[in-house]
């Protein structure tokens, strides 16, 4: 079977991540310290014990959901002798997943990886004001659909579609008001519900501009090797392992558009059938059951996650 290996994106932060591994596994543990001091900061107390209001704050939840994927993956490879390049034809991430993919796939160093998850949430939490700026899930629409609704919403201020995960559920952000507005007009085009979504400022849109700059000044100061197997990137949904294109797509990601269902579609084209959700919580494996026919899915992030995919890869 091919498989893909797959690393979750914010929103699948929660008290508590990653205490299982670090507990029974050294190898974990030594992924959390060397986390910790790369940032000069104790994010696995964060992780484990909260409070949740403040591992939320996306220059925390990125770095925090980057560190339990890679150790994971330090996991497969110490206790299960896993390598990636012989048991995935892919890597791909949901936005900071993206990061996680690279990491795991030898582009970036795991210190690195944090210090650049943490100078992005920095970047996109002073890009806009708190409170300028919103994004909504769209519920019920297909992308093109709610494309339409965010283009009539913008009436000259900045509202475009952000995330498409497939299966009728696209966000979409901007401007407050312009993103309240999209949410009444997908109401009367058939969306089955939309509502705003609990995020500190407005990713993937042409407001996160600011940011871009700051991470293409982070990301040229960094080395970046070829991954050992291709990246599916989230702005061409398609192959890439080229270090200065992957450089490049990283800095257009922040303003650009998560292509979800597009990605997984390429993968399934190019003979994937077996998606491996690498990190805390299972958002990414709901979305590839709505997109992908009839795939084989596991979702891998506990002690008992571990001991089952070791079985079967």
């Amino acid at each position: 079977m091919t498989r893909a290996f797959i690393f979750p994106g914010q929103g699948s932060q929660t008290v508590g991540m990653g205490r299982e591994l670090g507990e029974a596994f050294a190898s974990a543990r030594e992924v959390f310290d060397e986390v910790n001091e790369a940032l000069g900061q104790n994010l696995t107390k964060l992780m484990w014990e909260g409070p949740q209001e403040d591992l939320t704050l996306t220059e925390n939840a990125q770095p925090a959901i980057m560190a339990v994927s890679l150790a994971v993956m330090r996991v497969l490879e110490s206790e299960g002798g896993v390598s990636l390049a012989g048991k995935a034809a892919f890597v791909a991430g949901h936005s900071l997943g993206e990061y996680s993919a690279l990491a795991a796939a030898g582009a970036f160093t795991l210190s690195d990886t944090a210090r650049l998850l943490k100078i992005r949430g920095q970047a996109m939490q002073r890009a806009v004001p708190v409170g300028a700026g919103a994004m909504a899930a769209v519920l019920g629409l297909e992308y093109e659909a709610a494309a339409e609704v965010a283009a009539e919403a913008a009436q000259g201020e900045v509202c475009a579609a952000a995330n498409d995960n497939g299966g009728g559920q696209v966000v979409v952000s901007g401007a407050r008001a312009a993103v309240e507005r999209a949410i009444e007009i997908a109401k009367t085009k058939g969306a089955k519900r939309s509502m705003l979504l609990p995020v500190s400022a407005p990713f993937h849109c042409a407001l996160m501009q600011p940011a871009a700059d700051e991470m293409a000044e982070a990301l040229a100061s960094v080395e970046l090797k070829a991954p050992v197997v291709p990246l599916v990137a989230n702005v061409t949904a398609s192959r890439v392992a080229d270090p200065a294109t992957i450089r490049q797509l990283l800095v257009e990601q922040v303003t650009g558009m998560v292509r979800w269902r597009e990605s997984v579609l390429y993968m399934e084209a190019q003979g994937v059938s077996g998606f491996v959700e690498i990190g805390t919580g299972k958002a990414l494996s709901g979305m590839v059951k709505r997109i992908a026919k009839e795939p084989e899915i596991h979702a891998v992030g506990t002690p008992a996650d571990v001991e089952a995919i070791l079985k079967i890869l």
